[in-house]
């Protein structure tokens, strides 16, 4: 009896060992089979698996018993092996046919014959892989030495089976992880803490000029100006920043993006994480917009020269006509090239403070400012306009202030309110203006009792040059350029902007803006 405890003994070892070395499923699950047979000595050995999602034992493809026996399933507690796996017990029948769980159906496909089963549940931290049996006692039947030494063997299945499957889950997930990582357009570079270079795609080596070889990123991106400064970004203790990166030789390129922190909310100098820089080639888009803001400005400034000529003999022939009253057509038509002049004139200006206000060069004049202050003289500087188009702007004052351009955010308080009247379809229009504070914002807030904004709108409103259709608000004066204003303005103050609007109910505009710095 000690001889044969030894002889198990070594060879659980033996199995533990071989066991260990398996980490390919397939290759694993036909190494079980072969050994369950021979620790207990039995003629051959069955496996089930458990497939978690349905609840039932499955023959894997890999253990050869062909196509129509990898498609039975056999539910919990159905059959032998059913039974064991419900009630996670072993069971010894050394003869089957008294068992009246026992089906004779795969003894038919095979053409082997069953006489005694061994059957033990494989368990892995409580949760239940599979059944594995031993088939047949090659002398005699099997017994509670042969119970404990399969017990012990499927114990080291179970943990083999599951590191195989786990390996084979990450290596799935691997899969997917380089075809993305690869197929990706933007450039993609991952550092460690000392800002070495883990990882690369092919977008990114292209970018950088970056070898397979592990370099660091202060080397990679040498001759390229970086926005925030390479020291802030590895240094700082945001989970994210903004980036960019220019380079004007021999060739111009400007990457944009994003810098994550890998291991976000680790800080301390024990607990330093690397950066995730996701970027991808803006070159165009800013040589456009750079195009776009010079052809603006160029337009806008080559219009108010000949604007103030056609404004100013408008309103000499207007005083002549005063005097010696002309028929009414050609009066008519001097007060309409008068009032038309000024309407453009009006336009040609916001186009000239919208380019100046996304010109690189543009710098803001921060200093405390009583945001009371701001809205009344915003409101008071177009009086006559809001009394003229039939507006009552209704303004609580608040006592709060902001550190900002008080020229600017008086331009923020002009353009919501003349987009709240413009806008608004009922003969008497009314505006509700009111400031307040929540957590570390204050918040102007521009109510108007107008149509409301279509949802599919609220979004691209924001947009330059962008306008609700005619169609539902009436034919409107204007470049489409107010809200865009506002947004940019509020950023530049490290600010945001909120809408809400329902059809029919109006809509209200939210600038929120940081507390004044003390």
């Amino acid at each position: 009896m000690a001889h044969n405890q030894a002889q198990n003994l070594e060879l659980l070892i033996e199995v533990g060992r071989l066991l260990s070395s398996k980490l390919e499923l397939e290759d694993l699950l036909v190494t079980v089979l072969k050994l369950a047979a021979e620790v207990v000595d039995a003629e051959t050995a069955s496996l089930l698996l458990l497939d978690e999602k349905s609840g039932e034992l499955y023959f894997h493809t890999a253990l050869g018993l062909g196509e129509e026996t990898s498609r039975m399933r056999l539910p919990l507690g159905q059959g032998i092996a059913g039974c064991v796996a419900k009630n996670r017990s072993p069971e010894i029948i050394n003869d089957v046919r008294c068992d009246p769980r026992w089906s004779p159906r795969m003894d038919k496909q095979s053409g082997f014959k069953t006489a005694s089963i061994l059957a033990v549940p494989m368990l892995f931290k409580g949760r239940l892989l599979g059944v594995i049996e031993a088939i047949n006692k090659s002398t005699g039947a099997f017994h509670e030495d042969d119970l404990r030494t399969f017990e012990a063997f499927a114990s080291q299945a179970a943990v083999a089976i599951d590191n195989a499957t786990l390996f084979a889950s990450l290596k799935g997930e691997q899969l997917k992880l380089s075809t993305v990582f690869t197929q990706i357009t933007d450039g993609v570079i991952m550092t460690d803490a000392a800002g070495r270079i883990l990882l690369t795609n092919d977008a990114a080596r292209k970018f950088f000029s970056v070898g397979t070889e592990l370099v660091d990123l202060s080397g990679a991106l040498q001759g390229m100006t970086a926005t925030p400064p390479l020291e802030t970004l590895m240094a700082g203790t945001e989970d994210a920043y903004d980036l960019t990166l220019r380079r004007d030789q021999p060739q111009l390129l400007i990457l944009a993006g994003k810098a994550t922190r890998i291991a976000p909310g680790r800080t301390g100098s024990g607990n330093m994480a690397g950066r995730l820089l996701i970027l991808r080639d803006v070159t165009e888009e800013a040589q456009k917009l750079s195009l776009k803001r010079t052809f603006l400005s160029l337009i806008s400034h080559k219009l108010k020269t000949p604007l103030a000529a056609v404004m100013g003999f408008s309103d000499i022939i207007l005083d002549e006509f005063a005097a010696h009253a002309p028929d009414p057509m050609t009066l008519k038509a001097a007060q309409s090239i008068a009032a038309q002049s000024q309407k453009l004139a009006g336009l040609v200006d916001k186009l000239l403070r919208y380019t100046t206000l996304e010109s690189p060069e543009n710098n803001l004049d921060l200093a405390p400012c009583p945001l009371d202050e701001v809205v009344s003289e915003a409101i008071s500087g177009f009086q006559d306009w809001l009394t003229a188009n039939k507006a009552i702007v209704d303004f609580r004052s608040s006592g709060l202030s902001v550190t900002g351009d008080r020229k600017f955010l008086g331009d923020v308080v002009k353009n919501l309110v003349e987009n709240a009247v413009k806008f608004g379809d009922k003969p008497k229009k009314k505006v509700s203006v009111w400031i307040d504070a929540e957590g570390e914002e204050v918040r102007l807030h521009i109510q108007d009792n107008g149509p409301g904004i279509p949802p599919e709108e609220q979004d691209r409103i924001f947009s330059q040059f962008h306008q609700v259709e005619s169609s539902f608000t009436g034919q409107v004066d204007g470049w489409g350029l107010g809200l865009p204003y506002v947004r940019k303005v509020a950023a530049l103050h490290g600010g945001r902007v909120s809408l809400v609007s329902k059809l029919g109910q109006g809509t209200t505009v939210t600038v929120c803006l940081p507390r004044k710095k003390t």
